[in-house]
């Protein structure tokens, strides 16, 4: 078991930036990947960012790359999505999510945070 608690989470303006950091408690050792997705109201929930935990390569959705930066901090368990030039089109309820070794190879996450609200004003 992996529990993940989201924060960060507010209102801001467009062109503005925020950073969402995300803590992982429980059985860590078997975490492969952690990432980012969002669910903006009557969308389906979408891809954000995702990084390897132990090589630390990433990987954005198109429509935040050159924008969001995810990272880790090993030590601290901790994953962070490093949001700027941020745009109304981004306000969503923000889900930190784990992917643990078990699922190697399967395009799934299988521990979720509880989510936090990014609202970007015009």
């Amino acid at each position: 078991q992996v529990q993940l608690v989201e924060s960060g989470g507010g209102l801001v303006q467009a062109g503005g930036s925020l950073r969402l950091p995300c803590s992982a408690a429980g059985h860590t050792f078997n975490i492969y990947d952690m990432g980012w997705f969002r669910q903006a109201p009557g969308k389906e929930r979408e891809f954000v960012a995702q990084i390897n935990w132990s090589a630390g390569s990433t990987d954005y959705s198109d429509s935040v790359k050159g924008r969001f930066t995810i990272s880790r901090d090993n030590a601290k368990n901790t994953v962070y999505l490093q949001m700027n030039s941020l745009k109304p089109e981004d306000t969503a309820v923000y889900y930190c999510a784990v992917k643990t070794r078990v699922l190697i190879g399967r395009d799934q996450y299988n521990y979720w945070g509880q989510g936090t609200q990014v609202t970007v004003s015009s």
